[in-house]
């Protein structure tokens, strides 16, 4: 995690490490509110950190403050320029909080992020590759013994198509994405697949 080594002393709760690994225990409970006040404590805590807490953007867009969501991810570029991911949950809070042509006008660039299928889920966004192509590509790079490339395709085609208002198709690859095989290959961001779908079935009607 980005602030290994920065703990203040006195009171664990001031405690930047302590706070952040609340704030992603939080997250993974899917105590969204309760993890957004704690990355939020962190930037306080430690502002010379804030840029690097991506972890802190998905939260702020769980619990709908897409503005400052959106403006974590355009410190984060300055941290980590080639980041596909960054650009793409930049575009998912601006289309929260205007509309996809909004986010598609502010996508952010990116530098050379090698990870597969990386390259394609950033056309997809550009909307110049279309979701299919993207699966096809994280298919091929799970063929070639990178297992976290169908994961990662599966998780933003899943996004992508929820920031569009598809939501029937943005349910069966964000589940795709959630399930437990894909664990070891998505990290933290399988995680976020996973809180993503219980928000989901939490908010659906009964």
């Amino acid at each position: 995690m980005v602030l290994i080594g920065l703990a203040c002393a006195g009171a664990a709760a001031q405690n930047p490490r302590a706070v952040l690994d609340r704030a992603v225990g939080d997250f993974a409970a899917g105590r969204l509110a309760a993890a957004a006040a704690g990355f939020d404590e962190v930037a306080a805590l430690v502002p010379r950190a804030a840029p690097q807490l991506w972890q802190r953007g998905i939260a702020l867009y769980y619990v709908g403050r897409y503005q400052d969501c959106r403006e974590q991810f355009e410190s984060h570029r300055l941290v980590n320029p080639n980041d596909v991911e960054n650009a793409a949950w930049h575009f998912l809070c601006v289309a929260r909080a205007d509309s996809p042509a909004a986010a598609l006008e502010a996508l952010l660039p990116v530098g050379p992020d090698s990870r597969a299928p990386m390259r394609e889920i950033y056309e997809m966004f550009r909307r110049e590759l279309t979701p299919e192509e993207v699966l096809a590509a994280g298919e091929r790079a799970a063929a070639r013994g990178r297992g976290s490339g169908l994961f990662f395709a599966h998780l933003y085609v899943g996004l992508y198509h929820e920031a569009l208002g598809n939501d029937a198709d943005a349910r069966v690859h964000l589940e795709a994405a959630a399930d437990e095989r894909y664990a070891p290959a998505g990290g933290y961001m399988h995680m976020v697949a996973r809180v993503h779908v219980d928000h989901l079935d939490r908010a659906a009607p009964r």
